[in-house]
């Protein structure tokens, strides 16, 4: 029981003292525990963490971090990137990554400056357009639908604080959609724009999503669904959740209108509901509404269902770190992790039009031990690709390698304005790594 365990982390000199939030370990029921921490303020020797079952030392305990340690608001980066991925245990490919620059082996700044304003702000009006120079980061907003930038801003300071970004100058889509559709040969070529959205018949380059990145960022601080905690809150074991495919979700897509059809009719396999109508108003009287569920709840099913919104469900790698089993409906969108899945062995594939999905179902039911096996697989694969050290580090990695492509030097237009780091008043911050000379900023 976890009641059991005790976690101690401390400053390794007696000298130093800090504020660390440390809520009770996560027992993820297969044997393993997540220790979670949040600093409030930073060590110049290191910390000490001791993890303890009664008076004894479990595991690598204790585990010693050299330091300087810093809390997140602390605006102290590592000058040498190579250090910061080392430390980081950054993969040296990102597959996603290789294939989405692969249209763009030069970048032109002069062409973007003069096309994407002109094509995209007035008509799809969410892209946001960055320059990051000295490690500071400047943006201007092209368009209204651009309030989603607050969660790039947050990732890229969080990211400018810990390492040095490269000079590099981009647009970025906040919208839902893809926004550029051409080929590599068609002329004029496409144009490298970032969102948080792949599909397969589009060029952007791709980001994790806000949702994901919003979520690491604010663990243990304002949100409850992350990455982390959902390890810790997957329902009862395996024997004993119901036996039954769930949905529940907005009408965002029309296929969700159909899974509730094929829950009336086929509810002993299948527990789909709308929560709130947005885009078929009309269907609301036919097929009722459904309360919240909170998300914890979901995993009290064994099968989840999980079908597209606007583009990908970026509820996707929360059911997949869950340990019920995910049956994905095939989609022309994708998210930056996708490339490191496979259908039948981290997930149940469904056609689009859900046609199979029952079958599907009753397949999970007749092979308990097979479909068990699958959602363990996406469970352990989603833990190493989500894990918050793999987000930062895909971020770093993709401002550099397009930074290494850029023909022309970023600068700063005119209309941007500088985003400033967070005055954090509340945890003390003492940079001890070298600063860049002032002239040098």
């Amino acid at each position: 029981g976890r009641t059991q365990f005790k976690v101690v982390i401390k400053a390794l000199s007696p000298k130093e003292d800090i504020r660390i939030y440390t809520p009770r370990p996560l027992d993820r029921n297969d044997g393993t525990f997540l220790v979670r921490y949040r600093m409030y303020g930073s060590v110049r020797k290191g910390l000490q963490i001791e993890i303890l079952y009664g008076d004894q030392h479990v595991a690598q305990s204790p585990y010693i971090l050299k330091g300087p340690v810093y809390h997140e608001y602390c605006d102290c980066p590592e000058e040498d990137p190579e250090i910061w991925q080392n430390v980081m245990s950054c993969p040296s490919q990102e597959p996603q990554i290789t294939k989405d620059f692969i249209s763009f082996p030069t970048i032109d700044l002069q062409r973007m400056l003069k096309e994407i304003p002109a094509k995209f702000s007035e008509a799809r009006g969410a892209i946001v357009h960055y320059t990051i120079l000295n490690n500071h980061i400047y943006r201007r907003s092209l368009g209204k639908y651009t309030d989603f930038k607050m969660f790039s801003d947050e990732m890229l300071l969080s990211l400018a604080r810990k390492v040095r970004l490269p000079d590099v100058e981009f647009y970025l889509n906040v919208g839902d959609w893809p926004v550029e559709y051409r080929k590599a040969n068609d002329t004029p070529g496409p144009i490298p724009v970032i969102s948080w959205c792949g599909s397969t018949d589009s060029r952007d380059i791709v980001l994790p999503t806000y949702d994901v990145t919003h979520s690491t960022l604010e663990t243990l601080r304002g949100v409850t669904n992350d990455l982390l905690s959902i390890q810790g809150n997957t329902g009862p074991s395996w024997e004993n959740k119901t036996e039954r495919a769930l949905f529940r979700g907005r009408d965002s897509r029309e296929e969700r209108l159909h899974l509730v059809k094929l829950s009336k009719e086929n509810p002993e396999l299948l527990d789909a509901g709308i929560t709130g109508y947005f885009f078929f108003r009309e269907k609301e009287k036919e097929l009722g509404r459904v309360p919240l569920m909170g998300f914890f709840d979901f995993f009290k099913y064994k099968y989840q269902v999980n079908v597209d919104g606007t583009v990908a469900a970026y509820r996707f790698p929360y059911l997949l770190l869950g340990d019920s089993l995910v049956l994905k409906q095939n989609s022309l969108y994708y998210e930056h992790f996708y490339t490191g899945l496979k259908p039948w062995k981290h997930y149940v594939p469904v056609k689009r039009n859900l046609e199979d999905l029952l079958e599907k179902i009753e397949w999970a039911k007749e092979n308990d031990e097979a479909a068990r096996k699958i959602a363990r697989e996406g469970q352990l694969m989603a833990r190493e690709l989500l894990q918050p050290h793999r987000l930062y580090c895909y971020y770093y990695k993709v401002l550099q390698k397009y930074a290494e492509r850029q023909a022309s030097k970023p600068e700063i237009r005119d209309g941007m304005e500088l985003v400033p780091q967070p005055d954090d008043r509340d945890s003390v911050c003492s940079c001890h790594r070298k600063k860049p000379l002032r002239e040098d900023l």
